[in-house]
């Protein structure tokens, strides 16, 4: 009974998915008996009719088929959870210029408006995801279309063989019920399999979104090379220039008082040990900074324990074992844990926190959780943001969980050899 029961679930969720795919996939062909049905009808009228419903089947196909191409995804995401890239090219920016015009990355407009209808026109043009979602708008209805048609064609079949009064018509219904219901568990997946076959990115395409994606990751890092190097330069030039000059003058001033003077020369000379310490303990955090002397004597997870016991917040530490990794990779994690944990402190007011080092098959997860106030996301230009930059680097993500009232919850995933 519980069997009989089962099947019966499976067989309407089946049917329903089967018409949902059927309507989909037969949205395009739709459009076609549209203007087959408008051309026989105004066939006798006119010699050149079919110039119309000609027209009608390649503007309406143009204009359905990356409609039908993300219903199509959604709907196998939804019932089968494999997630089809689209590969789609996404659109720069549009940027106004000092002569008045627009530049949208290939020609100049007026308008912005025009600037952005151009640009859009432009990108569906030379996409190949355009033309292959063409090609699947084509293949789909004769392929998926026809059988996850199947189910509810027999049923019709069915209804109308049962409700006639012929002597052939009943075991007619009656075979289109057995195979409604007998397909109808099935037949919808062969939306999944057309697809999977014809609708993911091909081998190019994936090839120019990683170059694309590559170039920007170049950009990102030349742009933070540039901003570390000013920010070097800058605490060089304010913090330790400036006290080692200082230092020099009381030096000269303290020779030259060395006679006249001694008590002067001998107090300007504490105050120079004590301009030199401070000179050296600023030395000493510039390079810490750069780049940690604990983390390249003892690896990733003493360096972050040391730098746990830094930070004004209760923070627990915990590490499947040592971890020796690539000194980039090192760095760009260590880097990223300690911006986490200062944005725990500075804008969450978190009293507690843990991070979490665990290298699986995979590579190296991390993940910094705070009991702050939450509400944290990636906004362009901000320090999340800039981190996922980081990461992406080395094809590393960033997954930031952060309702408001919290817990905070950041998620470093770095691929190592």
């Amino acid at each position: 009974m519980r069997r009989a029961g089962s099947w019966a679930v499976r067989a309407g969720a089946g049917f329903g998915r089967a018409c949902v795919a059927a309507a989909v996939c037969l949205l395009v062909p739709a459009v076609w008996a549209a203007a087959v049905g408008l051309a026989v009808w105004c066939g006798a009228a006119h010699p050149w009719s079919w110039i119309g419903p000609a027209v009608i089947v390649c503007a309406g196909t143009l204009a359905l088929a990356r409609t039908v191409c993300r219903a199509v995804r959604s709907l196998v995401a939804r019932w089968t959870g494999t997630a089809i890239p689209a590969g789609y090219r996404e659109p720069g920016p549009v940027m106004q210029l000092s002569t008045g015009y627009w530049w949208n990355g290939f020609s100049y407009e007026r308008s912005r408006r025009d600037a952005v209808m151009d640009q859009r026109m432009r990108l569906w043009w030379s996409d190949p995801a355009t033309w292959r979602d063409l090609r699947f708008a084509v293949i789909a209805p004769f392929t998926a279309g026809v059988v996850a048609a199947v189910p509810p064609a027999a049923l019709a079949v069915a209804v109308l063989g049962l409700a006639g009064s012929g002597t052939a018509a009943r075991p007619t219904g009656a075979g289109a019920l057995a195979v409604a219901v007998g397909c109808a568990p099935y037949a919808w997946r062969s939306l999944h399999r057309v697809a999977v076959r014809f609708l993911a990115p091909s081998r190019a395409m994936v090839l120019a979104e990683r170059v694309d994606e590559l170039t920007s990751q170049r950009a990102d890092a030349t742009v933070a090379q540039a901003a570390e190097i000013r920010r070097i330069e800058r605490d060089l030039h304010d913090g330790a220039q400036a006290r080692l000059v200082a230092l020099g003058l009381a030096l000269a001033t303290a020779e030259a008082l060395m006679d006249r003077d001694p008590e002067q020369a001998r107090a300007l000379m504490r105050e120079a040990r004590a301009g030199a310490a401070a000179s050296l303990t600023e030395l000493r955090e510039l390079i810490r900074g750069i780049s940690p002397p604990v983390l390249s004597e003892r690896g990733l997870v003493d360096a972050v324990r040391a730098l746990a016991l830094d930070v004004p917040l209760d923070v627990a530490v915990r590490a499947g074992g040592p971890l020796r990794l690539d000194p980039p990779i090192e760095s760009a994690v260590y880097f990223g844990v300690a911006e986490l944990l200062t944005n725990a402190v500075k804008h969450a007011g978190a009293a507690r926190a843990h991070v979490s080092l665990v290298r699986d098959e995979n590579g190296l997860v991390v993940e910094v959780e705070d009991d702050g106030r939450g509400g944290a996301d990636a906004r362009p230009g901000g320090g999340l943001a800039g981190l996922g930059r980081r990461l992406a680097a080395f094809d590393g993500t960033l997954a930031i969980t952060s309702p408001h009232g919290g817990p905070t919850r950041v998620r470093m995933a770095v691929p190592c050899a």
